[in-house]
């Protein structure tokens, strides 16, 4: 299970061709591993996230729909804002605005 498909992305930038495919293929990886540094997630946790579960050992239902959903919207800005800024993107500024997004699952809060 993925959060964000390519499909998704595509149809979220609005990219109707093949042309990009690679790109955002390349852009969605980078934007999910950037989401999960910040989030601060480990391993078993993001195995647990990013299945098809609807309950873990680590999460309950409720909080498993609310992290993947937060993550789901952190993604999306964050291939958003890659594709965007391909030539100029401004990392910090990226990384300062996805940890606010990603603040309660970065600090536990969920």
């Amino acid at each position: 299970m993925a959060l964000v498909t390519t499909d998704e992305a595509k149809a979220y930038l609005r990219v109707d061709s093949a042309d990009e495919d690679a790109l955002i293929a390349s852009l969605l990886a980078a934007s999910e591993n950037l989401c999960i540094d910040v989030a601060r997630l480990e391993k078993d946790q993001w195995k647990d996230i990013d299945s098809d579960k609807t309950y873990t050992r680590n999460y309950s239902k409720t909080e498993l729909a609310y992290i993947r959903e937060t993550l789901r919207v952190a993604i999306m800005y964050a291939i958003g804002y890659l594709f965007e800024h391909r030539e100029e993107a401004d990392h910090h500024d990226l990384t300062l605005t996805l940890r606010s997004l990603l603040f309660s699952i970065r600090e536990g809060v969920v």
